[in-house]
């Protein structure tokens, strides 16, 4: 649980922030509560000003721009040096090749391919 917690789970949740007019950081007006009732105006107004945007792009872009990045089953200092962990660890990264090899034939598939949780691209733990 833990390792999926600080892998699968964090790249799930917050691999996709990235377009903020999805996401604002806050809203100067109450979102609609009638269809039809929204204009160009409306939704100007609604919107935080550039400044805050400005400041919320910064962070996201600060939490979204990887680091040293270690694929998930990847571990570069050697802390284990005994047989079955050893043993243990080629067998994990063995069932995530098998993932990473799924995902790519069902990503052949798909008009737009969903990368999120495709272990070659998922960070072995949390970093920032």
């Amino acid at each position: 649980m833990v390792i999926f917690t600080c892998s699968a789970q964090h790249a799930a949740v917050n691999n996709g922030q990235v377009w903020m007019p999805n996401t604002p950081t806050s809203l100067q007006k109450p979102p609609p509560t009638k269809k039809g009732t929204v204009t160009e105006q409306t939704v100007l107004q609604t919107l935080p000003d550039p400044n805050t945007t400005l400041n919320a792009v910064s962070v996201v872009t600060l939490l979204s721009t990887q680091s040293d990045f270690v694929a998930l089953g990847h571990f570069p200092h050697e802390h284990f040096t005994e047989d079955v962990p050893c043993r243990l660890m080629r067998q994990f990264r063995a069932e995530l090749d098998k993932l990473d090899e799924e995902i790519d034939d069902e990503n052949k598939k798909r008009k737009l391919p969903y990368m999120y949780l495709k272990p070659t691209l998922m960070e072995n733990s949390v970093s920032i």
